[in-house]
Formats: C-alpha cells, sequence, structure tokens
C-alpha cells in the first residue's frame, strides 16, 4: 500500500468517539519533562513569590503522567490536590546553546497539561519535585498539534480551566513572563534539548491553595484544560485506593 492509498484509507474511515478510546499522553514517556513554574505574572503574585528575573525550572517525572480521560489521583496521605492549566511544548529537533532566534524551530508541536500539584509536599521543601511527582497527577493531552497549526510561539491565544464547569483560570499566552522561545534559549544553556522532550511552560492565577479558603480538587471532581487551536484536557479525579 501507497502513500496515496493509506491517505484515502484514513479519509475513508468512520471517525471515532473520543470518549470510546483509551487515550495515552502524546509523548508517552519522554526523556525529559521540564517544568516552568511562576511564569505568570498574576500567578507569582496570588502565591506572594516576587516575579523572577530567570525562570523557577523543575522536573516532573513520566510515571507521573496520564492521558485525557484517565483519573487525577489524589493520594491517601494528602487532600491538598490542586489544578494548574499549561501548554506544554514538545521538542522536534534538539540542540544545545539555541540562539532565541532560532529557538521556535525547534517546537514539533503543542499540547496541553494539568500539572497537578500535592500542595502540601511541595511546599515542604524549597524544592518542589516531591509534590510534583506524585502517581497519576500530571495529566497530558489530547491531542498532539503541529506547530505550524498555531500562532508562532503558540501566543495570543486563551488558556482556560474549568472545574466542574466553574472557570478558576482564565489568561493569555501573551501573559508568559517567559515566552516558548525564551524558556527554549534560557534551558538549552544548560542542557541538551533532544527530541520529544516536553517543556510544561507554566500556569496562570487562580490555583487553588492561594484561595482563602482553598479549593482543593476532590474525588469526583471534573477538571477542563481548554486552548483555542488546542481541545480541551479533560480528567476526573479519583481517591487512591
Amino acid at each position: 500500500m501507497d502513500l496515496i492509498e493509506v491517505a484515502e484509507a484514513f479519509r475513508a474511515a468512520p471517525a471515532l468517539d473520543i470518549d470510546c478510546v483509551h487515550l495515552l499522553p502524546p509523548i508517552p514517556d519522554p526523556a525529559k519533562i521540564i517544568c516552568v513554574g511562576l511564569n505568570y505574572r498574576d500567578h507569582a503574585a496570588e502565591g506572594h513569590f516576587e516575579i523572577p528575573s530567570y525562570p523557577a525550572i523543575f522536573a516532573r517525572f513520566a510515571t507521573s503522567l496520564i492521558g485525557h480521560g484517565a483519573p487525577i489521583v489524589r493520594p491517601a496521605i494528602s487532600e491538598q490536590l490542586d489544578f494548574e492549566g499549561e501548554v506544554a511544548a514538545i521538542i522536534g529537533r534538539g540542540g544545545r546553546n539555541i540562539p532565541l532566534s532560532e529557538a521556535l524551530l525547534h517546537v514539533a508541536g503543542y499540547s496541553l497539561f494539568n500539572d497537578a500539584s500535592i500542595r502540601d509536599f511541595q511546599f515542604r521543601t524549597s524544592q518542589w519535585t516531591a509534590g510534583k511527582n506524585f502517581d497519576a497527577t500530571g495529566a497530558f493531552g489530547p491531542w498532539f498539534v503541529p506547530a505550524s497549526q498555531l500562532p508562532e510561539g503558540a501566543k495570543g491565544l486563551r488558556l482556560q480551566t474549568r472545574l466542574n464547569g466553574i472557570v478558576v483560570q482564565d489568561a493569555s499566552t501573551d501573559d508568559m513572563i517567559f515566552d516558548v522561545a525564551h524558556q527554549i534559549a534560557l534551558l538549552s544553556e544548560v542542557f541538551t534539548l533532544q527530541p520529544g522532550d516536553v517543556i510544561v511552560t507554566g500556569t496562570p492565577a487562580g490555583v487553588g491553595f492561594a484561595r482563602k479558603p482553598p479549593l482543593w480538587m476532590k474525588p469526583g471532581d471534573v477538571c477542563e484544560i481548554e486552548l483555542e487551536g488546542l481541545g480541551i484536557l479533560r480528567n476526573p479525579v479519583a481517591q487512591e485506593g
């Protein structure tokens, strides 16, 4: 079967109902998941952090990832499960010391991410790794959208998080302190970026821990992340068995 026949077969195939299939993360086992914290001014302010002059970097591990529709799991040892709607940039071409002017050429595409956090564990130390890496807390998907299908650097797009249908985060990607190009240039000064690496680019204001009283996700909730052109990442919340 040649490529034309393959394309014709795809066009003739019936559409799949997304709710009837099990979706995995778009990149199921990335070598690196690099997260950028405090990357929206209002979010830094609501947490009483100083506006960073250099990106706040932490890592996630692939063992924390789940796909669209899979439950975000609240662990038995904490009730402080928080939401963070984010855009994920996926590296297509690796490199080190990438010039800012060429940074976006290294992006293959974009997806959505819910950097769900266990806040009491996150803030036990100055390093956030523990609270960001509980199993089944990193929702990722549903789609991989090529960079060519979105505005350059995914700029000017509305990012929204909804908890049980209620809007809890609502911002423009233009509000990032360090845009995608700057993130790639700065990160590549430190380590080599590889194809398939995922950069989780930061969350806007509205997170649960900064509210009074705090708003934690609980079993039975449904959290949705939406960005123009990237669809909706939807996950229920379940309790650890």
